[in-house]
């Protein structure tokens, strides 16, 4: 039995309904603008949020590792030869760094705390214990050389210490020590001249378990890409914490936080104390973590680029007009005077000369980059690894024999590499999230699905309509018999 010609109608006028409406939702993104909204408004720093639970302690471990350049060849580099260094590591600490004295202010569009850092040795995820010796750079040494170079009675003096009390240009320290401190010798002999100087050293002498100070922060209740911004320090604007006169202000680990609904195009900004300024990264590709979609920042080459291609990097000329090559920045006017270089691991993008000038470099971008994997939608981290490497500038001071004939360099003490990786419960949300997100988003492209099958429909039974039946007297032969 033929169906009815309405109802034939009725198919095609819903298919071209749901084929406008589905367009005029895919045209006008409701959906995709309804999740951004409602992201939006659930990242902010408020009691009761999971945002504000995972700003006070984060859940995903964080790991700070070790691996340190044990020179092998001393008494060769004393008269000149190149220094031979073997990579000797990861020593892992768990990085715990909880929110602590958390007020809110200012109707809770900010909110004050300090941030504490904990690290704790790992054995198991490390190369060996912290009784480890290593054989690097005097750091203190090499330090209080250069300062006093230029004062002839002072450098005789010193000089004449460290032949009597042993002390040379080389070290051989734990690794415990090296990174959380020992009583120098040569420090603790010029504090009777200067009682203020410390006598311990470390690379990261007092950063465990410390904080650097009060830090405000915007909650992300007045616009969403303030969310967990820094706004002041110690009661001073972040915008004034560039200047070269200030940036050993802030001691510790990196600082980042990023708002949601990431885009290719951002530049995304990250305080690393270790450099004395704000890092920058921009996108380079999509990546999977965990089931989840991200998109994976890197810091591009200008970062550690010359002046000369990179402007913002002249205020690490020291002295002014005194710039290093591509690769390199000079931090010393934020470690009390120390000839202290930054770098990626093994010299990844510098010049080839630093490659070269150190036999035992093999820069690795899959090993030696920074990076940082994020979600679009949430700007939750997925995974990230900030790698640097601590260098000492070593030359020649004829004041000083202890230095010998050691040629120009910049030697690689350690490199470390900060990661995180987001915890198996927070991904589990976020897939939660992805899915939803991937169901919502389609809706529109499931009504044009259901629109088109319905045409197709339509369609089909517009061509099974039957030819109304010929009249019987039509249906008569022509020729009767």
């Amino acid at each position: 039995m033929p169906l009815k010609p309405c109802f034939t109608y009725i198919i095609g006028a819903s298919s071209l309904l749901m084929l406008i409406v589905g367009i005029s939702l895919v045209l006008s993104n409701v959906f995709p603008n309804f999740l951004q909204s409602k992201v939006k408004t659930e990242v902010v720093l408020r009691n009761g949020t999971e945002a504000f639970e995972v700003w006070l302690d984060p859940p995903a471990p964080i790991y700070m590792q070790f691996y340190f350049f044990n020179l092998t060849n001393p008494e060769e580099v004393l008269i000149g030869e190149r220094p031979a260094v073997m990579e000797i590591g990861p020593y892992t600490y768990r990085e715990y760094r909880p929110m602590e004295e958390v007020v809110f202010q200012d109707n809770g569009t900010r909110v004050a705390s300090v941030n504490r850092k904990t690290y704790i040795f790992e054995r198991n995820m490390s190369r060996g214990p912290e009784s480890d010796l290593i054989r690097t750079v005097n750091i203190p040494a090499v330090t209080v050389m250069e300062k006093f170079k230029d004062s002839v009675i002072a450098a005789n003096l010193i000089s004449a210490y460290m032949r009597s009390s042993g002390i040379g240009l080389f070290t051989t320290r734990t690794v415990g020590e090296l990174l959380w401190g020992y009583e120098d010798g040569l420090l603790k002999a010029l504090k009777l001249f200067d009682p203020e100087l410390d006598k311990f050293f470390g690379l990261f002498y007092k950063n465990n378990a410390s904080n650097d100070g009060e830090y405000t922060f915007f909650t992300g209740q007045e616009n969403y890409k303030d969310f967990a911004r820094v706004d002041t320090w110690n009661g001073k604007s972040s915008l004034n914490w560039w200047t070269s006169d200030e940036c050993n202000m802030i001691n510790g680990t990196n600082g980042a936080s990023f708002h949601p609904i990431i885009n290719k195009n951002e530049v995304l900004y990250m305080f690393s104390s270790d450099l004395c300024r704000s890092l920058y990264a921009v996108y380079t590709k999509d990546v999977i973590v965990k089931e989840i979609p991200g998109y994976r920042f890197v810091p591009p080459f200008e970062v550690f680029a010359n002046h000369t291609v990179n402007p913002a990097n002249a205020g690490f000329c020291v002295p002014s007009g005194n710039c290093l090559s591509s690769g390199l920045l000079n931090v010393s006017m934020c470690k009390q005077g120390a000839p202290i270089i930054m770098s990626s691991p093994h010299f990844y993008q510098a010049d080839e000369k630093f490659v070269e000038d150190v036999f035992g470099m093999r820069p690795n971008k899959d090993e030696h980059q920074t990076a940082i994997d994020i979600n679009p939608l949430t700007g939750t981290i997925l995974q990230a690894a900030k790698r640097l490497q601590i260098n000492v500038y070593v030359e020649k001071i004829p004041r000083f024999s202890e230095i010998g004939n050691v040629r120009t360099v910049v030697f690689p003490v350690v490199y470390l590499n900060e990661s995180v990786l987001i915890d198996d419960a927070s991904a589990k949300k976020l897939q939660r999230v992805d899915v939803q997100k991937n169901v919502v988003e389609n809706i529109p492209f499931l009504v044009i699905g259901l629109g088109i099958i319905l045409g197709g429909i339509f369609m089909f039974l517009m061509c099974r309509q039957k030819v109304p039946e010929s009249t019987e007297a039509e249906r008569q032969p022509l020729i009767s018999s």
